[in-house]
Order: C-alpha cells, then structure tokens, then sequence
C-alpha cells in the first residue's frame, strides 16, 4: 500500500509541474495551449536516447528543457499571427506531429515499441527508498517552479503578461509588444514540461508514442480549471483533485460490480468529466480562485 501511495504522489507531482507551466501559459497569459503533451514529450524522448548513448543524467536533464523550450519557440512565432481558437487547434496539432514523428521515426525513437530499460534515478537505490528519492526530487523541482512562479507574478513582467492576458489590444495601444512577452511565456512553460517528461521517463523505465496522446493535455486543463486558473495555488490544488478522482475512481469497480473491466474506463473518464462540469457550473472561478465571485 504504501508503495502505491509513492507512485501516486509521485504523478500527482508530475501533474502539478505540468500545471504550472500551462498555468503561467493560460492563466497568466491567456494562450490557449492545447499541445502541452508535445512538450512532455520532447523532454522523456530527449534523456532516454542521449542515455542510450551513454550521458549521463545530469546532462540530459538540461538538455530535455533545453529542447523543449526551442520546439516552443517556432510555435511562438505562430501564436503571434493567430486568434486564440486557432492557436489551439495548430498547438494541438504541434502534440500530434510530435507523437508521429515519434511513431515513425523508429531509427531513433524505436517506432511504437518504444525504448525501454531507460536508467532508474538514484540507481544506488531500490524500492521504496528509490521512490522517496523521486517525489523528493520533484518536490524541490516543484518548490523551485512555484518560487520563480511567484516572482514573475509580482515582476514587471508578469504585470504585463496578465495586461496581455486581459486585454491585448489596450497593451498594443501603450506601445509594448505583446508578440516577445507570449513566446516567452511559452517557452518557460515548455521548459517545465520537458523537465517533467525527463523525470517521468526515468521513474517509468519506458516511454512509447500511446503515452503521449492529447488526453494527458486535457487531464491539465481539468486540474488548472478545478483548482484555480491563473492561480499558483490553483495548480497545486487542481492537480490533487484530478489525481482524486482519476485513482478514486478505480474502486467504483467495488460499488458497480455489474461493469465489466472494459467498460469501467469509460465510466472512471465520465465520473472525471462530471467533476469538471459541476465545477464549471458551481465553481467556475476554481477551488482556489476568488472566493468574492460567484
């Protein structure tokens, strides 16, 4: 029991650094990302094959965020020239062709049987001191995120991230440019999720294109919106709900035992969907949004 409640904080970890980086994207700037997965993915795909080829993680880790962050700066550049509708369906087309190139390019990613026997962080470890070492590595990961998180927000900068995300043309009219702050934007949440991608390639030992679809994006999305959009604290909170009711879910087997496994998944995915509209109906602001508002 105790080794499932590892795994599960530590994914719920994984979620929240996910969280913050669409947090700062959507929350504080109002871009509408629905590609947030292509990011995660760039990072898990960039430290398992550097360490196929032998470098060690404490180099890969930078480079998977490193990568990350450059794959967001072309789609930056196209967020400049679109409405926020569009922008959401060509990033979410930016997820897609990240997960076909993963597919198709087996002389590197190995195709859909994907790479295995990715090395274990903290090696020198087995079991569950393994699994302590790994939620207390996103911990401090997690802590750094929401210190810089807190800094922007009460920067210059952020103040003109949330002018942005308010209205951008009144921020076009005061002379500023709201096409430099965006890619930024974009490019700092990336580099989160490339970070998490290499933690979560690590942790699981094996990573395949299924894992990456545009589900894992929309699970995010549910977290920001539940626990808080454009709120720090909102990330935190939302991811835990989602973890709730994603793992939760899997003993309404013990109260419906009339549904067979197969579909059991699709009521665990309803069960989620119907937290998420009372939420939108009830509490739109989030859990942790201004209690001031109805």
């Amino acid at each position: 029991m105790d080794a499932y409640l590892i795994a599960i904080a530590i994914i719920g970890a994984l979620y929240v650094l996910l969280a913050l980086g669409l947090n700062l994207q959507y929350g504080l700037t109002g871009i509408v990302n629905f590609g947030h997965v292509g990011f995660f993915c760039v990072g898990a795909y960039t430290t398992a094959i550097l360490c196929e080829h032998g470098v060690p993680m404490v180099v890969t880790f930078p480079l998977a965020a490193l990568l990350a962050m450059l794959a967001a700066w072309p789609l930056g550049l196209v967020s400049i020239r679109l409405r926020e509708d569009y922008f959401a369906i060509v990033s979410l087309g930016f997820s897609e062709v990240v997960r076909l190139v993963a597919t198709s390019e087996r002389w590197l990613t190995n195709g859909v049987q994907g790479i295995a026997g990715i090395p274990k962080m903290f090696g020198m470890l087995t079991g569950t001191p393994q699994a302590l070492a790994v939620l207390g590595l996103l911990v401090v990961l997690n802590l750094i995120a929401i210190a810089a998180m807190w800094r922007i927000v009460r920067s210059p900068f952020g103040r003109m991230i949330e002018a942005i995300r308010d209205n951008e043309e009144a921020v076009k009219a005061l002379g500023k440019d709201p096409a430099g702050f965006k890619i930024q934007v974009l490019v700092l949440g990336a580099g989160l999720a490339g970070i998490a991608g290499a933690v979560y390639a690590h942790y699981i030992g094996f990573i395949a294109p299924e894992q990456f679809v545009p589900l894992m994006t929309f699970q995010i999305w549910m977290a920001i919106i539940m626990g808080g959009v454009g709120r720090i604290s909102g990330a935190l909170v939302g991811a835990v709900i989602l973890m709730f009711f994603l793992e939760g879910s899997r003993f309404l087997r013990d109260l419906l035992p009339f549904i067979s496994e197969v579909s059991m998944a699709s009521v665990r995915l309803g069960v989620v969907g119907l937290a998420l509209i009372l939420f939108t109906m009830y509490r739109p602001q989030g859990l942790m949004g201004d209690f001031t508002r109805k």
